[in-house]
């Protein structure tokens, strides 16, 4: 591949799968919001389509990597899609059962729907990376694309999060299958990406042959600061889903219910959350200006501290000292305006630093693996899975302590360790 002039072709269709797997990814967490209203269900149990969606990585981490390594990106990135197709389609069928007499069937439809869909993230994730990170050069500019396609990943968030809002509407009357417009929205994505991907010629790297699966994962497991990488992954996915989950959770929930919100109707709250994922689009177009100027360890050691800060913030200002948060009614193309806690706003700030921790932790945690680097991607892949556990985590402390904010000591924990990853962790002791 030449290093002289980027191909643009394959950097574009990477940056569009990259919007992908934020557009359904984030279906999960409003998702929650019509799932609790079902019946007598806890938060915990409400998360059924996070965790089964990055449960799925578990699975799936280390075998797209192989995947990649028999393949290629371009064959298993359309892998991926055919098995996103039918994640999607099995989530549309739960929602036309029936809910009131089968309510334990629709929940175990919707789980195996979101459990495959996870797979098909899983893949595209371990195929877009390593892929803007080879077509940018590695090191700096590497990460460089990996913050331009997080601009695009950021985008779609915020698309869904506004479109859901709109669907759920009064969150106490809304159905699953009042998500269908936006699963077919995503299912359309899908099917054009296929498409396009099957007809565009995508030049990849050599991949190596001649060492097992298993040597090879071996292999990238000898480098600590991959391994302490992978787990800054896994604890990074409890701030970056875990905050805006606790968030629209916090709003959207009733005063009067065992762990108490404010009570705000659902599709202001879905405003109001996508400005966290606006955040991280605004974080990331500035990481992808200067992601080629400044190293990933100042980015990400910079990222936690503020990040830190913003979360105390978040845990000790008064609930009754208030702000207006806006949004976009996107039906009247009009400012809409919220009054919610000071430190629900320190809160959705904390978009603006996770925006480039993922890209950064990765060219951190890859550089210098050569040929492992693609088994490795598996292995990081495999560490997502981490925002099932977070949110599991948080959601247990929140239904034992009454109370939501309190869950964030636990992403003020996470935070804590990626500062100690991009300060000690991640300098490699070889390459």
């Amino acid at each position: 591949m030449s290093t002289q002039k980027k191909p643009w072709a394959a950097i574009g269709i990477m940056i569009a799968l990259f919007a992908m797997i934020a557009f359904v990814t984030n279906l999960c967490t409003p998702m929650a919001t019509i799932i609790k209203n079902q019946g007598p269900i806890s938060n915990v149990l409400a998360q059924i389509g996070n965790y089964g969606n990055f449960v799925a990585y578990l699975v799936m981490g280390i075998p797209a990597g192989m995947l990649i390594n028999k393949f290629g990106y371009k064959k298993t990135a359309l892998i991926g899609l055919i098995v996103g197709i039918v994640g999607i389609l099995i989530q549309w069928l739960s929602g036309k059962m029936d809910v009131e007499n089968n309510l334990g069937g629709v929940f175990a439809v919707y789980l195996i729907g979101a459990f495959i869909a996870g797979f098909c993230m899983c893949i595209l994730n371990c195929v877009v990376n390593p892929m803007l990170n080879i077509l940018g050069g590695g090191g700096n500019k590497g990460n460089q694309l990996i913050q331009l396609g997080g601009v695009a990943n950021s985008t779609a968030a915020v698309c869904c999060y506004i479109l859901m809002g709109a669907l759920i509407g009064d969150a106490a009357k809304a159905k699953i299958a009042d998500a269908t417009p936006a699963l077919m929205i995503a299912l359309a994505i899908f099917a054009a990406a296929f498409i396009i991907i099957a007809f565009t010629k995508i030049e990849e790297p050599v991949q190596e042959k001649q060492e097992s699966q298993i040597a090879l994962i071996k292999g990238a497991c000898k480098y600590r600061h991959f391994v302490l990488g992978a787990l800054a992954i896994f604890l990074y996915m409890g701030i970056e889903v875990g905050v805006p989950n606790a968030v629209q959770q916090y709003l959207s929930t009733a005063p009067d219910a065992a762990t108490p919100g404010l009570g705000i109707p659902a599709a202001t709250v879905g405003l109001i959350v996508a400005v966290y994922w606006f955040m991280m689009l605004v974080g990331r177009l500035v990481g992808a200006g200067i992601g080629g100027k400044i190293s990933s360890r100042a980015l990400v050691s910079t990222a936690a501290i503020i990040s830190i800060a913003l979360l105390l913030f978040g845990v000790f200002a008064p609930a009754d000292s208030l702000v207006n948060v806006p949004g976009v009614d996107w039906g009247t193309l009009t400012i809409i305006w919220q009054a919610v806690p000071v430190g629900i706003f320190a809160l959705i700030l904390v978009g603006l630093c996770t925006s480039v921790m993922w890209g950064a932790i990765f060219n951190l945690a890859v550089e210098g693996l050569g040929k492992y680097t693609a088994i490795a991607s598996g292995i990081f892949m495999t560490m997502v899975f981490g925002c099932a556990v977070m949110l599991f985590i948080e959601s247990s402390v929140a239904d034992a302590l009454g109370s939501f904010i309190s869950s964030y000591w636990v992403i003020i924990a996470c935070a804590v360790y990626i500062l100690f990853y991009a300060l000690v962790g991640s300098r490699p002791a070889k390459k």
